[in-house]
């Protein structure tokens, strides 16, 4: 699998002949739109900095778009939506965490997530953990002490922070003795790989 940043919370994930998106920028957000072709797109928040699934068409063929709770099953993509109150911009919003699994893999993307205090039941359906998508930036999102706190909770194998300035990627990586990671164009991983991990965080570059 590869694991590519496109830009706000954007990601773009690969594997064989088929790929999926997170959170695309939409072209009518502030942030400079995402681009490309998928074959699923997983949107968080129904805002134009995560909702943007128009930019993810291919020739004549149109994305499968998760836009909330729910079971889906895409191709060899299988995913649930569990859905969270939060707040965007100082606006109430429900924030889907996605919980997809693929090659072998459990992987969650918790999107625009405020706040730490989540039910309990939607934690243990998570299971464990191989990559963690997490916001640190702060502000509307969780800020660097809420996300390590939660992200170790989690016991996620894999950590990829997002959404977050200078100053919070140098605080969190700090925060898991990680000071010398430093950001790379795509990640490439496999199951083996993963499995072998314990909370080791990777940068992509914005």
């Amino acid at each position: 699998m590869v694991i590519t940043h496109h830009g706000g919370q954007c990601f773009k994930l690969s594997f064989g002949d088929t790929s999926l998106a997170f959170n695309p920028v939409s072209k009518k957000s502030k942030l400079e739109e995402s681009k490309f072709g998928t074959d699923a797109v997983f949107i968080t928040m129904w805002h134009p900095d995560f909702n943007g699934a128009e930019q993810m068409k291919h020739g004549n063929k149109e994305p499968f778009v998760a836009s909330g709770p729910g079971e889906y099953e895409v191709g060899s993509i299988t995913a649930r939506g569990f859905g969270v109150k939060t707040k965007y911009e100082g606006v109430e919003h429900y924030n889907t965490i996605y919980q997809v699994r693929l090659e072998e893999m459990n992987i969650v993307f918790l999107g625009a997530l405020g706040d730490i205090e989540i039910d309990p039941k939607i934690l243990a359906e998570l299971g464990e953990i191989d990559i963690l998508f997490i916001p640190i930036g702060g502000g509307d999102m969780l800020d660097v002490p809420l996300a390590s706190k939660f992200a170790t909770k989690l016991e996620a194998r894999l950590i990829i922070p997002m959404h977050y300035d200078n100053a919070a990627i140098a605080s969190f990586l700090r925060e898991h003795g990680a000071e010398g990671v430093k950001p790379i164009d795509k990640l490439t991983i496999k199951r083996k790989d993963v499995i072998l991990m314990e909370g080791e965080v990777v940068t992509l570059k914005q």
